[in-house]
């Protein structure tokens, strides 16, 4: 069930009133007025009761009830609609919760479908910031908008220590079939990351270069530091997935390597016990004229050929570095 976790009228950058829903149109048609109003999960029934306040457009509307679009900007004649998405790690899990934005003359509406983390501490930063907040509601959708981008910095930051974690692992550990399996999800979580934030590049540029009544122009290099925070994170999460690809690279290098060696033991075992094998085979093929085994030496002779044989090959083995 939907629930209306704020709403407020605001003036001159000071908070004047808390309000209901149907007085949205009265406040927001005075001048030098907006009205910031916040939802978690609304219903179909409130977000037509939106409508029916603030004119928003019907597609904008049924984008809304929809959900489960990807990060975009629209505009409605004055008005914008944007969809975002925050990420959301719990346990290890990455889940990404999307929240719509409605703003135009008099209003900014944001209707957040899931449980993150409250956009209540965005609006408690602007209140504390009266000559900023008396910009309107331009300098409310970059408040929005940079809060946003903030949510992606934590969960990339969690996401790089576990990779070096597992880094350290493989590199001093024999691999595992799941460490293996869970850099390919961290990689694979690095990457729904990317397709999530790679959007709000363009929504930043394009907020730059609209021209609404309700942005000021001065505005505009607010969301040009949106844009700058938005490609220093695509290039954090490009390097978080380079770290794990390779990671998984050289795990496959050693685990191969590591193998090999083995190999190499074994094999180098082989052809030391394959002399005296080979030795023992060919006195055992009972062959009747064979004099050396009426020889009063020969059974020392032959256990001290197949000794120093078997430690000659040992010898030659450890210096190759097969033993």
């Amino acid at each position: 069930m939907g629930r209306v976790v704020a709403a407020a009228v605001y003036s001159a950058g000071r908070k004047v009133t808390n309000i209901n829903l149907d007085e949205g149109r009265e406040w927001a048609q005075k001048p030098g007025h907006f009205v910031w109003i916040g939802l978690e999960e609304p219903t179909a029934q409130v977000l037509h009761t939106l409508q029916q306040q603030f004119d928003l457009h019907e597609l904008a509307i049924e984008d809304a009830l929809e959900k489960h679009s990807k990060p975009k900007l629209e505009t409605f004649g004055d008005a914008l609609f944007i969809v975002t998405y925050s990420p959301v790690r719990d346990e290890g899990r990455l889940a990404f919760i999307e929240t719509h934005i409605f703003a135009g003359k008099g209003y900014v509406i944001t209707c957040r479908n899931g449980h993150s983390q409250s956009y209540a501490l965005v609006r408690q930063r602007c209140e504390a910031r009266p000559l900023l907040l008396e910009h309107g509601e331009d300098f409310v959708l970059y408040a929005l908008l940079d809060f946003v981008t903030e949510n992606y910095q934590p969960v990339s930051e969690a996401i790089h220590e576990e990779i070096e974690a597992l880094e350290h692992t493989v590199l001093t550990k024999s691999l595992r079939e799941a460490d293996i399996q869970r850099l390919h999800c961290l990689r694979r979580d690095t990457l729904r990351m990317r397709r999530y934030v790679a959007p709000m590049v363009e929504i930043g540029e394009e907020l730059q270069r609209l021209n609404f009544p309700f942005i000021d122009k001065n505005m505009r290099p607010y969301f040009r530091d949106v844009q700058i925070h938005v490609n220093r994170q695509m290039e954090d999460l490009s390097t978080i997935r380079d770290i794990a690809s390779q990671t998984i690279e050289v795990g496959m290098l050693l685990e191969s390597s590591r193998q090999s060696v083995t190999q190499r033991k074994f094999a180098a075992w082989a052809a030391i016990l394959a002399l005296p094998t080979a030795i023992a085979g060919i006195y055992g093929m009972n062959f009747k004229n064979m004099p050396e085994l009426d020889w009063h030496y020969g059974y020392f002779t032959v256990l001290s050929v197949i000794g120093l044989g078997c430690a000659g090959l040992y010898a030659s083995f450890k210096r190759s570095g097969w033993l």
